[in-house]
């Protein structure tokens, strides 16, 4: 790489910025440190993303031709030094790839930023994206984003005859993907669709992530537990005045350096809350304040000693001190409530907040820990309500994600939801765990609307409540309007969400609004161009679209983010991409059921009947796409039945008398 190349190239990957010619690597806009020889090391590996440079290539380059002895424990050290700064790990690599005994290998997707038009190149490239293109895309996106109105859609290309099997992989994301970018925040803010409600009235909250200041890094569960705790026990304080802000938007700003009024103005709420918790032995202090955002006034602070077992009570404490402060009305059962002790085992809440921490991750191996702590908590306290909520909640993305077949983690969804309205009816997380059970394994529509109704009435603020309502229930029926409002409404409460943000582009996408579903697929990668699901998701738009070749890229893109050998993902992409240029669509359809066929005789690997269905009905094969639809009837595998109707993958079965004889036998509308 020559001098006056780097001079002017910034490259920007996931959350990183990495200026080559300062020699340095942002994160969030701050600086992080790294010494010259491991970012000499990280420019080779930029300089040939995601092609291998060999360990001699490095050697010849960087370090000096008689340096033998100490080359190898230099170069190992600088990898670990970059492995440290982006967070990465040789066992799962996102970032650096190790191929032993041969090189490094840098895989994740970058993009040079550069400065034309007033636009770095990044923004100019979601501009262009759209096929608005041009300067004219430009003046356009400023003068909506000025009026407060969503642009006018751009003349897409009319939806091809048949599009991409949808195989409903999980709309999950892992604890790094919430530490989203906060450098481009308020870039994101302002650009965001605007979905076209009227101004709220409430009040508007955010918790921001309590500070551990245990001395012991092992306690980040314990006060991060506790904000999303805090978070879920104001959102019911009185929500008809105050809305709460969810956690994985508030998360996004654990250990910023911003001000109040920047993280204000960024959520657009009124009041923050700050705190810390210090946890020494069985006792621990919490500190809070509230802070108007306005004129950044401290209303009021506090601190708090409590056992761990009175530590619940802290949140009641913070929920009367907010509602004075905040004039929020409270209704005489929620004063009752507030007036209650809670006493709980201090070991099952410890275990607890445990479970909480690895549930939020969202991977397979931490949701199986997340189980593992949950019932540990139950086992210790056997009437501990929300440590069966959290169970419930783990069971349902467990079979989401694939750990367990519907048949095993279901019904076990359903006991652990059942015994936590039994002990306190008042959890929402529990009521909304029970409709999603009701939905995706009994097929009982009414009864899923009837728990996802009761969620939201216990807790308007709760942002999942909204979001099950909405996929689980209205777009099933084919509400389509209600569907739309009610994942708006959970965007407008975690605005910051990845998953909650590319539903919001699915639901989009089912309803055929592909205008809308395009820009929201955009500005969801624009929020973290590492997160796998808006790749695969917008790719699967694209297919709708008839825009194969760009799908199939995309499509690559989210495979090597999900865990595909560049290699691997590099194949599948080139065998689709010939079909469609020798044997058009139809040829394209073909080749990408051999490719799945194949890739399901892996070890370990799940067969998923409904993805198989899919694959056959794109194919033409409508026999075998009906045969592998009863097997997922028969396996109850709701996640992706529920929404039969509206999947562009099934189009081709719609006219068959089959395809209403199966879904009146789900239970679903014709």
């Amino acid at each position: 790489m020559n001098a006056s190349a780097s001079s002017s190239r910034r490259i920007r990957t996931g959350l990183f910025e990495i200026d080559l010619a300062a020699g340095q690597v942002h994160k969030n806009g701050r600086r992080l440190p790294l010494q010259e020889q491991p970012f000499r090391v990280l420019a080779m590996l930029l300089d040939r993303p995601g092609e291998v440079v060999t360990r001699q290539d490095l050697q010849a380059s960087l370090w000096p031709a008689d340096t033998y002895v100490g080359f190898d424990e230099g170069l190992n050290t600088a990898i670990r030094k970059l492995r440290m700064v982006f967070g990465d790990s040789a066992g799962n690599p996102r970032f650096i790839e190790t191929l032993p005994r041969r090189g490094y290998r840098f895989i994740a997707p970058v993009t040079e930023t550069t400065t034309a038009n007033g636009l770095s190149g990044q923004s100019a490239a979601i501009v262009d994206a759209t096929g608005i293109g041009g300067d004219d895309a430009v003046v356009d996106s400023e003068v909506h984003e000025q009026d407060g109105q969503a642009g006018t859609a751009p003349d897409f290309p009319a939806p091809a005859s048949s599009v991409r099997r949808w195989p409903w992989k999980p709309v999950v994301s892992v604890a790094a993907l919430l530490a989203l970018a906060l450098a481009v925040i308020a870039y994101l803010v302002r650009s965001r669709p605007s979905f076209g409600h009227a101004p709220t009235k409430r009040a508007l909250l955010a918790i921001l992530p309590f500070q551990n200041l245990s001395n012991d890094p092992g306690q980040e569960y314990f006060s991060d537990g506790l904000t999303e705790e805090t978070i879920t026990d104001l959102g019911q304080l009185s929500p008809e005045h105050l809305g709460v802000i969810a956690r994985t938007s508030a998360m996004a700003y654990k250990h910023t350096n911003k001000t109040v009024s920047q993280i204000g103005r960024e959520l657009g709420v009124d009041y923050i809350l700050e705190g810390s918790v210090r946890r020494e032995g069985g006792k621990a202090r919490v500190s809070a304040q509230l802070i108007r955002v306005s004129d950044q006034t401290h209303l009021w602070a506090q601190n708090y000693d409590r056992e761990l077992q009175d530590l619940l009570d802290v949140q009641n404490d913070l929920g009367r001190a907010i509602a004075e402060q905040v004039q929020a009305n409270l209704t005489p059962q929620r004063q009752i409530e507030l007036s209650k002790k809670h006493m709980v085992n201090p070991e099952a809440y410890d275990l607890y907040l445990k479970g909480r921490f690895y549930w939020n991750q969202r991977t397979p191996a931490a949701i199986k820990e997340s189980i593992g702590y949950f019932q540990e908590a139950t086992a210790k306290d056997p009437n501990f309500a929300l440590a069966y909520a959290g169970l419930a909640d783990a069971y349902n993305i467990s079979n989401i994600i694939g750990l367990y077949s519907p048949k095993e983690s279901l019904p076990q969804a359903r006991a652990a939801a059942m015994r936590a309205i039994q002990l306190d009816p008042s959890l929402a997380e529990a009521h909304a765990a029970l409709g999603m059970e009701k939905s995706h394994y009994e097929f009982d529509f009414p009864g899923a609307e009837r728990e996802f109704l009761k969620a939201i009435e216990v807790n308007p603020n709760s942002t999942y409540a909204h979001l099950f309502y909405s996929n689980c229930f209205l777009m099933p029926m084919g509400r389509k309007a209600q569907a739309i409002a009610e994942n708006k409404r959970a965007l407008e409460l975690d605005p910051l969400s990845l998953p909650i943000n590319n539903f919001m582009g699915m639901t989009y996408m089912f309803v055929e609004d592909y205008g809308s579903a395009y820009r929201q697929f955009q500005y969801t990668i624009a929020m973290d161009p590492s997160f796998p699901l808006a790749h695969e998701y917008f790719s699967w738009l694209l297919f709708t679209m008839g825009r194969y070749e760009e799908a199939i890229r995309e499509q690559e893109k989210s495979e090597v983010l999900s865990g595909s050998s560049p290699e691997e993902a590099a194949t599948n992409a080139t065998i689709l991409l010939r079909a469609f240029k020798t044997g058009g669509e139809k040829r394209l359809w073909q080749k990408h059921l051999e490719v799945d066929l194949q890739a399901r005789k892996k070890p370990g690997a799940y067969a998923s009947p409904s993805a198989l269905a899919a694959d056959y009905a794109l194919a033409g094969e409508k026999d075998k796409a009906f045969a592998w639809l009863d097997k997922g009837y028969e396996e109850r595998e709701g996640q992706a039945l529920t929404l039969l109707k509206f999947e562009p993958s099934f189009k081709n079965l719609r006219s068959d008398p089959r395809f209403s004889a199966f879904l009146r036998k789900l239970g679903l509308p014709q």
